[in-house]
């Protein structure tokens, strides 16, 4: 063998595992999502409660596990705010008093669980995207598309997944 055919063999050789280890990076179905069904770590710290409270809340979440599928009170939820139910994947936010809205928790841009409700958007912590907590829509990329809504039901003072 040559010196220019072996450089070019392993050259060839070294492409190739590169090629292999991208193809699991990535994983993308051609419209920008994972279809992946694992969820990239994240640089936060994984907490004890189901729920993360934001924005001057001082809910545990506690009082949401012993009710079945209720996530909150909707007292738990402050007005220009919202609080993030990790191990459900949804975040919950009061845009004006006495409106609720949903959200899924999981970034759109890379899949990170987003980490706080702050000054009108839900934070993720990642790469810096932030959502505004009326509509999900894009506040602040890289994320092109807004948080995906989710069906929850308030009855009461109880908020519930719907």
């Amino acid at each position: 063998m040559t010196e220019g055919s072996t450089r070019r063999t392993m050259l060839t050789a070294g492409a190739a595992a590169l090629a292999a280890t991208c193809a699991g990076c990535g994983n993308n179905n051609g419209n920008g999502s994972s279809s992946s069904t694992e969820t990239p770590a994240s640089p936060e710290t994984p907490a004890s409660s189901a729920a993360s409270p934001t924005a001057g809340s001082s809910a545990s979440g506690s009082a949401s596990a012993a009710t079945g599928n209720a996530l909150a009170q909707t007292s738990e939820i402050p007005e220009g705010g919202g609080m993030i139910f990790k191990d459900q994947k949804i975040v919950v936010t009061q845009p004006t008093k006495g409106e609720f809205k949903a959200f899924s928790a999981i970034c759109t841009h890379m899949g990170c669980t987003v980490a706080k409700v702050a000054d009108g958007t839900i934070d993720c912590p990642c790469h810096g995207s932030r959502f505004h907590i009326a509509d999900g829509a894009v506040a602040h990329g890289p994320a092109t598309r807004p948080l995906p809504a989710k069906s929850i039901t308030v009855s009461g003072n109880s908020i519930t997944v719907a």
